[in-house]
């Protein structure tokens, strides 16, 4: 049978969740589209997934933009010989630092929103026209706390979260009747990766063993929610470390 294809869209260093989606979704048997700003980060994601007996193919994406979407997605629907049109999608891309209100300006609020909602609408505009009509697959949006609250200081990037969310559950609610399943993946604390790590050295220490939400526990839950059988689908999940309050 021809391999399924996985797009995973926002892939950065390979300690990051980008990759770690990419590295379970190959060792589950896809072929996997890892899509990222940065030719050299997602390079080394696709070579380690070759090296470890899979396939991967690093394709050049800003997720911002509608041109390169489109042409990602049309690579996914007719990805070649011995592949089968794109079967999971997952957008990953985000933004996220600490500005206080008076001081946040027009421009990054709008930022903000193209990484956290807008490529999100994109990606699952571009993943639905290309599955819906398969009837089958699944699309998985990674979310934050801060879409079902905002904190000081994170307007910007609460605003783009809830956007996301209601992208996310405006299409579960359309496709999912068509067999397309959207599920949202609410992460409430810090991801133990290197985008958090290199901008806060002490926070892996601060916050204990298993304090931080490990990568690789991330992505095998985005696998599980991607085996779901349609009777008893997942929409929304939040995922947290044991000693996070909430």
């Amino acid at each position: 049978m021809d391999k399924p294809v996985a797009v995973v869209v926002g892939v950065g260093a390979e300690r990051g969740l980008g990759a770690a989606v990419c590295r379970r979704f190959a060792a589950g048997g896809h072929h996997v589209l890892v899509a990222g700003r940065t030719e050299a980060k997602i390079a080394q994601v696709a070579r380690t997934i070759e090296a470890a007996g899979g396939t991967a193919e690093p394709i050049v994406t800003d997720a911002t933009r509608e041109a390169d979407v489109v042409a990602l997605f049309d690579r996914a629907a007719a990805p070649g010989a011995g592949l089968a049109p794109v079967d999971a999608v997952i957008s990953n891309a985000a933004n996220n630092r600490h500005v206080p209100f008076r001081e946040l300006e027009a421009a990054l609020f709008e930022d903000f929103w193209r990484v956290g909602c807008f490529a999100g609408f994109l990606v699952g505009r571009e993943a639905a026209r290309r599955m819906v009509p398969l009837g089958r697959g699944t699309v998985i949006f990674t979310g934050a706390s801060a879409s079902l609250r905002g904190k000081a200081g994170y307007a910007q990037f609460a605003a783009a979260k809830a956007g996301l969310r209601m992208v996310a559950q405006s299409m579960a609610r359309e496709f999912g009747p068509a067999g397309l399943h959207v599920a949202h993946v609410v992460v409430d604390g810090g991801i133990d990766g290197d985008r958090l790590l290199s901008r806060n050295p002490g926070r892996a220490e601060q916050a204990g063993a298993d304090g931080l939400l490990g990568i690789e526990p991330i992505a095998e839950t985005y696998w599980q929610l991607h085996l779901q059988h349609r009777s008893a689908w997942t929409q929304e999940i939040d995922l947290r470390p044991y000693k996070e309050t909430f």
